[in-house]
């Protein structure tokens, strides 16, 4: 049985974005301390990149040892590599080019100009290799355990690429999905899928802005990962979900915050 989530609650989407930054840091810092590396899985989006920016800005990030980070990402544009769509590309622009991290260790989802070419499936597939081969033998999963694993939450509760009533959400086997016919452009993309994100020890759900608390509202309120994707996005350890008070504005009866900024 998954522990229930834990919310905090910050002024605004600045503010939010640079505690939680802080307790990124943290928390790799942590990571690196017990197990000598640390692996996140990034997100996009407003909040992802504004994540981003406030760790780039933080003097505390030379707490990190960026050499022994492995980065993953949860989804991506099915576009050329040097598309500035791209998550990658942008979390270059606000991050990965101003720290010292191991190319080695960057594990970008593949392109459409890459050696798939335009074949979804086959560029999930690879991606689902690669988590496979840095999975610990003895874990029995198909996928590192995630010490961090961050998702924006779409205002429709997507999580990922994963859309409600779309076939990725409903994948149980795949650790990794091509998305054709996303509801936002671009339509094809590749995504981890639940079981992958699952295999997190902590999984992170950003939201801010009053666009999304509906969604919020939603996805707490139990309705079924189907309808609403975010609802079944869980760590194995802890999941935790860091709003701004106009996405935290109609949680559900009994939903309190943990902390407050």
């Amino acid at each position: 049985m998954t522990a229930a989530p834990q919310l905090v609650v910050h002024r605004d989407k600045e503010l939010m974005a640079h505690a939680t930054a802080a307790r990124l840091i943290t928390r790799i810092v942590d990571a690196q301390a017990a197990r000598g590396t640390a692996s996140v899985v990034l997100t996009g989006g407003r909040n992802g990149n504004a994540l981003l920016a406030a760790i780039a800005a933080s003097p505390a990030r030379d707490a990190v040892d960026w050499a022994r980070v492995d980065l993953w990402w949860g989804d991506e544009r099915f576009v050329a590599a040097d598309d500035p769509d791209r998550n990658a590309v942008q979390a270059r622009a606000e991050l990965l080019d101003r720290v010292p991290v191991d190319p080695a260790r960057v594990h970008e989802m593949p392109a459409s100009d890459g050696v798939d070419g335009s074949d979804v499936e086959s560029a999930a597939a690879r991606y689902a290799d690669e988590l496979a081969k840095a999975a610990d033998p003895g874990s029995g999963l198909a996928v590192p355990a995630f010490d961090v694993l961050l998702l924006g939450v779409g205002p429709d509760t997507h999580v990922a690429s994963l859309f409600p009533e779309h076939p990725g959400v409903r994948e149980g086997e795949l650790t990794v999905v091509g998305v054709r016919g996303a509801p936002k452009p671009p339509p094809t993309r590749v995504s981890l899928t639940l079981p992958a994100i699952r295999a997190a020890r902590e999984v992170w759900l950003l939201a801010a802005g009053e666009d999304k608390a509906d969604a919020v509202a939603l996805a707490l309120s139990g309705p079924g990962e189907v309808q609403a994707p975010a609802s079944g996005a869980y760590g194995t350890e802890g999941t935790l979900w860091l709003l701004d008070r106009s996405a935290a504005a109609r949680l559900p009866e009994g939903f309190r915050p943990t902390a407050a900024g």
